[in-house]
């Protein structure tokens, strides 16, 4: 078997990387260093950029679409990696995740209805639902011994109060890294069903689900409710190929399928591209030796941090994960004021980094680090966090000396 090399750095600067080569137009020091954006800096799959090359090298790029072979390799994936066996007429390809989002709302709720979420949460959940016009409703999930779970006597009220239509699912959850049990997806999935709440299950993260916490397709849980359920999948996060803006949505009823296509006549789109198709297809037939060595990486990546924060800055808290390749770190320990964090991030310890607040005003205190980068990368980062810490700290120190 190929052993592939995660330790090698690759400059992504200068290729228009957003991860890389914007930070002076958002607001960043331009040495920063990045591992803010769900991104990776390994390259994707051999598997994949050989078939990009054949299709290159056929140099015409003309409308096209998938066939029966496309299906096959994206339900093959879920079927030998889920355990769920979806069916071809289910599938709808749309240009990304985020935007399969909107069509959801769109497709499931009427201007005004209300969209449950539960919250902290990927910040485009927020967006979606506003920028629709939308009632946004949270459902806080509950922080509580280094671990989060879901209220479900406030998730049943704010769908009755609220006359809530839609909800929509983060499994796994980005940031917080729980992988939702079946037991959990089964207990969401009925009060949904007794309340006539369509779902929306994002599960792009799905691949990234730790051996010990094995994801659960929403659809595999809660069967009874699948006709109401619309489930969001893509290669983009499991093999780096978000700039191919090619996603996969599953949406067993016939009847929401519908309406979920007519939102996309409405947008005027019509598939994803030719290049999109053709890596997808060649990450789910030939990508699986990749992303398990890819998965064992990562893990050694999270040990990493894990045990650096023990040792050097014990004030800040390893939300443990389930699943992703984020570590959420809890910074309340540093007894600093939100806006003293971000400042110490970014402008003392020169990281780029995602700040709680945007996934939710309940956590400012934290802050989402990307853990798919070399171990170089990460171990830079955590000594600029060390850095950024102690000169914050001693600036504080100083000003109270009298």
């Amino acid at each position: 078997m190929e052993r592939f090399d995660f330790d090698r750095v690759i400059d992504r600067r200068n290729t228009n990387s957003l991860k890389y080569d914007f930070a002076r137009e958002m607001g960043y020091p331009e040495d920063a260093l990045p591992l803010w954006v769900a991104d990776m800096d390994f390259t994707t799959p051999p598997a994949v950029t050989e078939a990009l090359h054949r299709r290159v090298d056929h140099g015409i790029f003309g409308y096209s679409d998938s066939k029966e072979d496309y299906a096959a390799a994206v339900l093959n994936w879920f079927e030998a990696r889920h355990s769920w066996r979806p069916k071809a007429e289910w599938l709808v390809k749309t240009p990304g995740v985020v935007f399969a989002l909107a069509m959801a709302v769109r497709a499931a709720t009427e201007p005004g209805e209300a969209v449950l979420i539960q919250t902290p949460v990927y910040y485009p959940f927020y967006s979606v639902v506003k920028n629709n016009g939308r009632t946004l409703v949270e459902n806080p999930l509950v922080y509580e011994n280094g671990r989060y779970s879901v209220d479900f006597s406030d998730f049943e009220r704010k769908i009755t109060e609220n006359d809530v239509k839609l909800f929509i699912l983060c499994s796994p959850h980005n940031p917080v890294g729980r992988v939702w049990t079946r037991e959990e997806l089964c207990r969401m999935g009925a009060i949904c069903q007794t309340h006539g709440v369509t779902v929306v299950s994002d599960e792009i993260h799905c691949d990234f689900a730790f051996p010990e916490h094995p994801h659960t397709p929403f659809p595999a849980a809660c069967p009874d409710w699948a006709e109401r359920t619309i489930v969001c999948t893509a290669p983009s996060k499991t093999f780096n190929l978000a700039g191919l803006q090619t996603s996969n949505i599953f949406l067993p009823g016939k009847a929401l399928r519908s309406r979920f296509k007519e939102e996309l006549s409405r947008c005027g789109v019509f598939g994803v591209t030719v290049l999109g198709m053709a890596a997808c297809q060649a990450a789910y037939t030939g990508g699986g030796d990749w992303l398990d060595q890819c998965r064992v990486y990562m893990r050694e990546n999270l040990d990493y941090v894990r045990e650096y924060l023990a040792t050097h800055l014990p004030q800040i808290r390893l939300v443990e994960p389930e699943g992703t390749y984020f570590a959420w770190l809890d910074c309340s320990g540093l007894g600093l004021e939100p806006e003293a964090l971000e400042d110490l991030v970014k402008n003392q310890a020169k990281l780029w980094l995602d700040g709680g607040a945007m996934f939710g005003k309940a956590a400012a205190q934290f802050q989402r680090v990307v853990l798919a980068c070399p171990r170089s990368t990460l171990e830079e980062a955590m000594e600029r966090l060390r850095r950024g810490c102690e000169m914050t700290l001693q600036l504080s120190s100083d000003s109270l000396t009298p």
